[in-house]
Formats: structure tokens, C-alpha cells, sequence
């Protein structure tokens, strides 16, 4: 019988990447791994799978534009003939003074990170439903979207956005497909991080320490596997610091 597929978006590297490895080390799915410009990752990315005996699919497309949906949405149907899960992870991240952001700055965050969302859930869940009639979404959000982060304004934004999208499918699609969101706080992958980057002092996490990308995997993969009663929820994987009423 045909294995159930996995699409996750923004894949080749990052939380995307380990995200993608987990449903490979989980077992028991075909795997399709998105990517947009960063190639050499994804190759990589791959070829670490096929070795250990996976199959995945690599598709180049950015997410943030319908014509390259629609044409990703083909190939999986074309190669594997189904959709099961898909795994809206494709994100950016940047940081901006309030008043220092600009229409490009504004744009293409919503773009990469909400309007992505939506155009991949929209032709994504028609796929499932034609090919399998029921399967799973789950939207990579951020604990940005739940508190208020000062300098990252758009981009809290637009992980509230997706929280907003996340509620609203549910209900749309509702019997048929769960869709679930997960808010990771800081997670750090090693050999990926960006040295500038500042974090919050692990002192004021209620669990004293950041988060590994296996926290928001697991989370992930009990979405995509065993929560058969659950859709409509945003769960924080933030090691307690979205109950915390300080916003730092």
C-alpha cells in the first residue's frame, strides 16, 4: 500500500530540515522536501535520506507565490499520487526598529510567512481531500505571534496571522482535515546559529533552559499521528515562557 506523504515547507535547512528528519526517523511516510533557493542544503538534505533507505521528493518553489504552489501541488500528485500531511514551516525571521520598517521589509515578511500559509493550506487541502479525504495540517507559528515583540513587529504579525489562519481552517475543513499550529520560543540549532543573534537570558524561561529542535518534532509528529480530537489550537513549545505576564 502506498505510504501516507509528508510535505514540509522550507525544508533544505533549519527547523524545517529537522522537522523533515523526524517523519523520516518516525518511518512509515514519503516525504517531500520544499525548498526555495537553498539548493546545495536541500541536495544535502536528501541524499541523508535516501542513504537510510527514505524516499523524498525535492521540489523548488517559493511558497509565497500561487503559481509556484499550484505547480509544486502538481509534481506531488503526478510522483505519489496523494497528500496526507503538510507541515507549513517556510518562515523568515528579521529584526527592525519600529519605525525602520519599510514596504519591501513589511511585504515580504507577510509574504513568506502568512501569505505562504494560506496558499499552500488552500491547494494543499484540496489535494488531500481528492486524493485521501481526510489528513492533517500543522502551521509552524512562533511565540511572536502570542506576545509582543518590539522589534520584530511584522513579524509577530504574521505569526499571529497564521494563528488567525489556523482557527479559520479548522473550522473549514472541519471533519475532514485537522489543522494545528505550534509556537516554538527559542530554538536553537546547532551550527545554524547566527553569532549576533541575541537571546532572552535563559533565567527568565520558567524551565531554564532553550529549546532543541526534537522539542518542536515531537510536538509535530503528535500532531500529524495521534491527535485525532484535537484541531484548532496553537500549543507554545517555549519551555513555559508564554505564561510568563513579562514580555522580555
Amino acid at each position: 500500500m502506498d505510504k501516507p506523504v509528508v510535505l514540509v515547507t522550507g525544508s533544505a535547512r533549519r527547523l524545517g530540515r529537522h522537522i523533515l528528519l523526524a517523519f523520516h526517523q518516525h518511518g512509515g511516510f514519503d516525504l517531500v522536501l520544499n525548498y526555495h533557493a537553498s539548493e546545495d542544503e536541500a541536495k544535502k538534505t536528501s541524499d541523508e535520506i535516501t542513504s537510510n533507505g527514505g524516499r523524498v521528493l525535492r521540489v523548488q518553489a517559493d511558497v509565497s507565490k500561487r503559481k509556484d504552489v499550484v505547480r509544486m501541488m502538481q509534481i506531488i500528485e503526478k510522483e505519489y499520487g496523494r497528500l496526507d500531511i503538510l507541515v507549513n514551516n517556510a518562515a523568515i525571521f528579521t529584526r527592525y526598529k519600529w519605525n525602520k520598517i519599510d514596504d519591501d521589509a513589511w511585504n515580504k515578511i507577510i509574504d513568506t510567512n502568512l501569505k505562504s500559509v494560506f496558499l499552500c493550506s488552500q491547494e494543499g487541502a484540496q489535494l488531500i481531500l481528492k486524493s485521501t479525504g481526510a489528513g492533517r495540517i500543522i502551521n509552524i507559528a512562533s511565540l511572536g505571534g502570542l506576545q509582543a515583540w518590539k522589534e520584530h513587529i511584522h513579524y509577530s504579525a504574521s505569526k499571529a496571522g497564521v494563528m488567525s489562519l489556523t482557527r479559520s481552517f479548522a473550522r473549514t475543513l472541519a471533519p475532514d482535515i485537522t489543522v494545528n499550529a505550534v509556537a516554538p520560543g527559542t530554538i536553537i540549532i546547532e551550527g545554524e546559529e547566527n553569532p549576533e543573534m541575541q537571546h532572552i537570558d535563559k533565567s527568565k524561561i520558567p524551565l531554564k533552559r532553550y529549546g532543541d529542535p526534537i522539542d518542536i518534532a515531537e510536538v509535530v509528529l503528535f500532531l500529524s499521528t495521534k491527535a485525532s480530537y484535537i484541531t484548532g489550537v496553537t500549543i507554545p513549545v517555549d519551555g513555559g515562557r508564554s505564561i510568563d505576564t513579562r514580555l522580555s
